[in-house]
């Protein structure tokens, strides 16, 4: 039961932090397509 427990919180903290990356990931995309709509300007 405690191998579950320790493999349960491994895989959400995995996951929590794969979309905190993915989130991040997308607003630096959002911020380079800004800056290029800004050169072709």
């Amino acid at each position: 039961m405690t191998r579950l427990m320790v493999a349960a919180l491994l895989v959400a903290s995995v996951s929590l932090a794969g979309c905190n990356t993915v989130a991040g990931f997308g607003k630096d995309l959002e911020h380079l397509g800004g800056s290029i709509d800004n050169a072709a300007s």
